[in-house]
């Protein structure tokens, strides 16, 4: 699809697997490059080829080690723009720190924004991110920036695996409830709303009340990220103390470690979809999680920008030659 004389596809150390599935759907060849830590935890990033003129773009999420991701990000942004890229493009499917997007309490830091000023100062030209925590992280960057959705692919896998005839989209809370009406928009679907309390930041939410009817029904959970699976297994518990049948869900981003898959494994949760934005191994190894590759979408995107063309097709309605190859190899 595109010219491997003009387009280079990188990935920092937590970007590999995915940078890999996007070069095989462009057909070029993963640009080579090597990371090396120092015994006290220094890093030094190399690229092993020319970028002179060449668009590169950098895969790498910055989710289960954020701080040294984030940090080589910034050093790989550099190492690029000093060897005469034409343009520099961060391909970054998940931002851990736009969590970071408000200053909600006295004397902290609006991370989100520090770490876009911090991408920016480094050179990058371009970023390309999706489901961000909240949507006006992407106004923290003053450079373009594309913010994909994983919407169409979910929806797609549970159109095509399950009977969703008398089924409610479930929101776990009222933040994400604006999102969960346009799943259930796409699946042409009703939706009810979870009501939860969190005393603090490392406390696990307290269910407090179903709003919607879901007795008699099946019901399918969306939200953009677990980690503790804390808040979706209390609400799976709720919703089937209010009558419902079926539970499943859906996640853009799979963050959970081996403590909260077995957590959801005891759960009523039938099935959890989740996308390879992240590449984390405690969620390879259940029969219970179902990953769906969104690396087509970013492959679509990154060609589309490659050639100066509108993504904005890809926001909302994803072509079918994408859906076609979005699920991952057993």
């Amino acid at each position: 699809m595109a010219d491997e004389c003009e387009i280079k596809i990188f990935s920092g150390s937590s970007g590999e697997t995915f940078a890999q599935r996007i070069s095989d759907y462009l057909e070029v060849e993963p640009g080579l490059s090597s990371v090396i830590t120092f015994p006290e935890g220094n890093l030094l990033v190399r690229i092993e080829e020319t970028v002179r003129d060449k668009d590169v773009f950098l895969v790498q999420s910055i989710a289960l080690n954020p701080n040294r991701e984030f940090t080589e990000i910034l050093f790989w942004i550099d190492a690029f723009k000093r060897a005469s890229a034409n343009s520099v493009t961060l391909v970054m499917p998940y931002f851990s720190y736009a969590q970071g997007d408000k200053k909600d309490e006295p004397r902290v830091s609006i991370r989100g924004r520090v770490c876009a000023e911090s991408i920016e100062l480094a050179g990058v030209d371009r970023v390309v991110t999706m489901d961000l925590h909240s949507p006006q992280i992407q106004g923290f960057f003053k450079k373009p920036s594309d913010h994909l959705y994983a919407l169409p692919i979910l929806c797609e896998y549970f159109q095509e695996k399950i009977d969703l005839s008398d089924t409610v989209v479930v929101s776990p809370d009222a933040g994400f409830a604006r999102e969960a009406r346009k799943y259930a928009s796409y699946l042409d679907l009703p939706v009810a709303l979870g009501d939860k309390r969190r005393k603090n930041h490392n406390e696990d939410a307290e269910m407090m009340e179903i709003i919607g009817e879901v007795r008699g029904k099946n019901a399918l959970i969306f939200d953009d990220f677990s980690i503790s699976g804390g808040t979706l297994v209390n609400l799976a518990r709720e919703l089937k103390a209010r009558g419902a049948r079926d539970i499943y869900a859906g996640l853009s981003h799979m963050l959970m470690n081996e403590r909260a898959v077995k957590r959801l494994e005891n759960s009523p949760i039938k099935t959890i979809v989740g996308t390879d934005s992240v590449d984390n191994d405690a969620v390879k190894d259940t029969e219970k999680i179902k990953l769906v590759s969104v690396a087509p979408l970013f492959a679509e995107t990154i060609w589309r920008i490659h050639e100066r063309k509108s993504v904005s097709i890809l926001f909302n309605q994803v072509p079918k030659e994408v859906f076609d190859k979005s699920k991952l190899e057993d």
